[in-house]
């Protein structure tokens, strides 16, 4: 435990030094890392094929661990849009003078020390590190073993260019893959300010139970989008299709369509294009019924109890018939992870009443889940999807990785009661 204290004790001197940063040397390393990411493209890419070579092609994570230099490029460009964001510390977020003269103003600020736990992903050493170094966070990282010749890789880059700028390479800690990096990481108090965990829902709910320092929870998505009676079937085949196949390792992806049963004579045309990408169908009775004869048998079967209220990560998806809106909001409450929800709709009632009711970090209408996305949504990067309510929901971009303090000015006033 005392090995680990010193990565801990050195995120918080780290932590310290981070509030006189100029705006401009932020930019510039972040600008920097990204150069550099690019340059070592090929080295980043032979050290995550050492992880791929130890994980199953056929497993859920591998898209999800494997990096290319699109992939890298991508990730490059992200955090060069960080770079070029407003800077989110300093500012004002309430003001105002009081009666006895006392000037009040409410500031933001960096969390601090954020520990952030993760598994096959090592795109997040990149996006946690540009986010909290952006925001004046220190970031404390612990990996899953399946990642660490990538995230050992990225994390080396990273410390490479803080320390061409003269910078405390802790800024950006990576620790031991190793289990108890993570037990020791979840009882930091005093020293990591905030937690969030990146992954399964088994290693979010772990997390949760354990951690003795706060959670901000970066949920799993089981994500659900009803077709109802007014859909133009078109947008609805579009969005089912994009949802479903773009990629489906990402929480955003969808899980379960529910459709209006007024709808089951169309459902074939809707589905018809997953077979191309070999999605298997879990269909309930009204729904298998109608795709026995139109959709692939060996790729269709009816749907168990299990099959909903499942975060698939794989070209798989579960069907679900209702009889009204109600039925839909129903299944959604009982089955959503508070991801992301959405509805095909031409009718603006409905619409309303369903982005009104369900409970969800992100709600759409007539647009596919894919946007779930901390660059989608103009946030430069992200460091998970939130799901919970309290401090932060959604893509926790620079502004959700900040608190704030009250700064009192007077001139000599005193309390007298």
């Amino acid at each position: 435990m005392t090995s680990y204290n010193t990565y801990f004790d050195n995120a918080v001197t780290a932590s310290r030094k981070m509030a006189g940063l100029s705006e401009q040397l932020v930019s510039k390393v972040l600008n920097e890392v990204a150069a550099a990411a690019i340059e070592h493209t090929e080295h980043i890419v032979r050290e995550n094929q050492k992880d791929l070579a130890l994980m199953a092609e056929d497993d859920p994570k591998y898209d999800r661990l494997k990096l290319t230099a699109e992939r890298i490029e991508n990730i490059a460009n992200d955090m060069i849009a960080v770079a070029e964001l407003q800077l989110s510390l300093g500012r004002v977020l309430e003001e105002r003078v009081l009666e006895n003269g006392l000037h009040l103003k409410k500031v933001s600020v960096p969390l601090g020390v954020v520990g952030v736990i993760y598994e096959a992903r090592p795109n997040v050493t990149f996006d946690v590190f540009a986010l909290c170094f952006k925001t004046g966070n220190v970031a404390v990282l612990k990996g899953g073993s399946d990642a660490d010749h990538s995230n050992r890789c990225i994390i080396e880059i990273v410390q490479q260019v803080l320390e061409k700028n003269n910078l405390d390479k802790n800024i950006a800690t990576l620790l031991p893959a190793q289990r108890e990096a993570t037990h020791a990481l979840l009882n930091a108090t005093g020293k990591v300010d905030v937690l969030i965990p990146r992954g399964s829902q088994s290693l979010i709910d772990y997390v949760r139970d354990n951690s003795k320092v706060p959670v901000i929870e970066t949920g799993a998505g089981i994500v659900h989008t009803y077709i109802a009676p007014s859909a133009n079937i078109d947008k609805a085949r579009d969005i089912i299709f994009n949802a479903k196949t773009r990629r489906v390792s990402v929480c955003n992806a969808l899980d379960c369509l529910i459709i209006h049963s007024s709808h089951l004579l169309n459902i074939a045309g809707i589905v018809a294009t997953l077979a191309e990408k070999k999605v298997t169908l879990y269909a309930d009775n009204p729904a298998y019924n109608e795709l026995k004869d139109h959709y692939p048998a060996n790729l269709l079967q009816q749907a168990e109890a299990q099959h909903y209220g499942t975060e698939f990560l794989d070209y798989k998806m579960a069907i679900k018939t209702v009889a009204s809106i109600d039925d839909a909001l129903d299944h959604i409450a009982l089955h959503s992870s508070k991801h992301s929800e959405a509805i095909i709709t031409e009718d603006q009632d409905e619409a309303d009443r369903f982005t009104n009711q369900v409970d969800a970090a992100a709600v759409y209408v007539n647009a596919s889940t894919a946007f779930t996305d901390g660059a989608q949504f103009g946030l430069g990067a992200e460091i998970g999807i939130s799901t919970q309510k309290l401090h932060a929901r959604g893509p926790m971009g620079l502004n959700e990785l900040t608190s704030y303090k009250w700064v009192i000015k007077g001139s000599g006033q005193i309390r007298e009661r």
